[in-house]
């Protein structure tokens, strides 16, 4: 499917096939008994082993960047860690829908910073889109105490989502001249280099559980979800695909209530579908 064009249907199937793995992250990350340390760090090893393969199979794939190239690959690998270490700690502190909705802050972060960062002023509809995610934010923990897991873990979560932010930013800046598939496979790649050494004493004492688990995270949630997401982009315009994928909270909190019981209670549904709204109404703003 993904070295043949795609139809509109198949481009449709893609996407939504994508965001639903997406949404599968959080729940993954809950069912390995591991630390969110030794998750990351073998989530990138199995992405890379799943993104060098989609890579010697695509057009151009194995085109080394130049080292000017390689050196934003890294810093954007770094974040990119670090978006999904502090995802996993909220994940195991708070839970999966508090973990999806604080990480989905991400709109906010990214509007706020492309005004700092590239002088661009924020609009009346952009303010409002940081104004519904932080009205959706507060309304996802009803009390605010740093001893309370769920205060604790929405913090990490925002942080993660200020991390993708980041990502986001640095990746429009400097990598418009490298596919996207082999971009992903060079952040991967940083990651598993940086933090594989340091979860080397956990890898051995990890049970077979976790290492379906985390196989499952790099193959499934990143390499084919990355592919898919390419794969819709050569058919579906890049606002569609953004669309459909701020369901992935959604979807997470889905998996969470059948598989873990999560039932998300009155206050988190409603700050969860103001976050959602925020999310399509940032995708449809006029750039």
């Amino acid at each position: 499917m993904l070295s043949s064009p795609l139809t509109l249907r198949q481009a449709l199937l893609a996407v939504h096939a994508g965001a639903l793995l997406f949404g599968l992250t959080g729940v993954l990350g809950k069912l390995a008994e591991a630390s969110p340390l030794a998750i990351t760090a073998l989530r990138a090893a199995f992405a890379v082993l799943a993104l060098g393969l989609l890579a010697s199979l695509s057009r151009g794939g194995r085109a080394l960047p130049s080292l000017a190239q390689l050196a934003r690959l890294a810093l954007g690998g770094i974040l990119l860690g670090s978006h999904w270490l502090t995802f996993f700690v909220a994940v195991k502190v708070s839970g999966v829908a508090v973990a999806t909705l604080g990480f989905a802050s991400f709109p906010a972060f990214t509007l706020l910073l492309e005004g700092l960062l590239f002088r661009e002023r924020l609009r009346l509809p952009e303010f409002a889109v940081v104004g519904l995610i932080a009205m959706g934010l507060l309304l996802v923990t009803p009390g605010f105490d740093l001893d309370a897991d769920a205060s604790r873990g929405l913090l990490w979560a925002i942080l993660s989502g200020l991390l993708f932010a980041l990502l986001s930013l640095l990746n429009r800046a400097s990598a418009r001249d490298i596919g996207p598939v082999q971009a992903a496979l060079w952040q991967n790649l940083t990651i598993a280099l940086c933090l594989l050494p340091l979860a080397a004493a956990q890898v051995p004492q990890l049970p077979p559980s976790d290492w379906l688990w985390v196989a499952l995270l790099g193959v499934l949630c990143t390499g084919m979800a990355h592919s898919l997401f390419v794969a819709s982009l050569s058919v579906l315009k890049a606002r569609s695909v953004a669309v459909v994928f701020a369901l992935e909270p959604v979807y997470g909190i889905l998996f969470a209530w059948l598989l873990f019981a999560e039932v998300p209670g009155a206050r988190t549904l409603a700050g969860g579908a103001l976050i959602v709204l925020a999310i399509i109404l940032s995708v449809r703003l006029p750039r």
